[in-house]
């Protein structure tokens, strides 16, 4: 009798265990096929024709131009074109090429979408993009090259490979002048990782801002974009303070 009820007690046991790897496997499937219905994938914020999806905040008209699929900036005057809307999770992917020596630009992640007329460019994260003569044509120092990562104005992140405020690489990617580079920057819940040409070589963390807009710069040289995407992601906790103000 002892060993018929124990094994019934298995039995009851095994039933349950039974009822319940069933329940969990329903829940997975049913949030497998949600997640079907809606995957993420990329979208082009660039069409190859037009600024559409982009708003000038400070330039001129002929700072950005479109031709043969590839936007262009002359790098004059200083200053940023933003998204036209705001992002908080999201992976974005982006191929620059400077046609000049020692030229200067970036992008800006969770960034405001409006400057003052004090400071030409705006406050986020910026991405440095910087052709490789930068440094010995400005008296710079290497690191300035090769993808910095740094709170700009009012924002601030603590940087993973740290020069002052600022976070650099630990390898030497960027290819020079005349030559496509392949961005990869994932940015989440106020961290940003940078893979340069293949490899993951920076980050920050612990950005004050979480949610803004992207924003392409005009410093003084002309540079080339192309291909530019962005998955977004599922969102986190961005309070009211870490997100950018909205502009209409």
């Amino acid at each position: 009798m002892k060993r018929k009820h124990g094994l019934s007690r298995w039995a009851g046991d095994w039933t349950r265990g039974l009822i319940a790897r069933c329940v969990a496997l329903a829940v997975f499937a049913q949030s497998f096929s949600a997640l079907a219905e809606a995957p993420l994938q990329f979208r082009s914020l660039f069409d190859g024709e037009t600024l559409n999806g982009w708003v000038d905040v400070n330039t001129s008209p002929e700072t950005w131009s479109v031709k043969d699929g590839v936007l262009i900036c002359s790098g004059s005057p200083i200053g940023v074109m933003r998204s036209d809307r705001q992002y908080e999770n999201f992976i974005l992917e982006i191929e620059w090429m400077h046609l000049e020596a020692g030229g200067n630009s970036g992008v800006f992640v969770w960034s405001e979408g409006e400057v003052t007329a004090a400071n030409r460019l705006p406050s986020g994260v910026e991405v440095q993009m910087l052709e490789n003569d930068y440094p010995k044509i400005h008296n710079r120092v290497k690191e300035y090259v090769s993808g910095e990562l740094f709170g700009a104005g009012t924002v601030t992140t603590i940087p993973d490979h740290p020069r002052g405020k600022r976070s650099s690489s630990v390898e030497y990617r960027c290819k020079g002048k005349g030559e496509w580079n392949h961005y990869l920057v994932v940015c989440v819940d106020g961290v940003v990782k940078l893979a340069i040409n293949g490899k993951f070589v920076n980050g920050v963390r612990a950005s004050s801002v979480k949610k803004g807009y992207l924003c392409l710069e005009s410093e003084g040289a002309e540079i080339h974009f192309r291909n530019i995407r962005i998955m977004e992601l599922p969102p986190g906790f961005a309070k009211a303070s870490e997100i950018v103000p909205r502009v209409d």
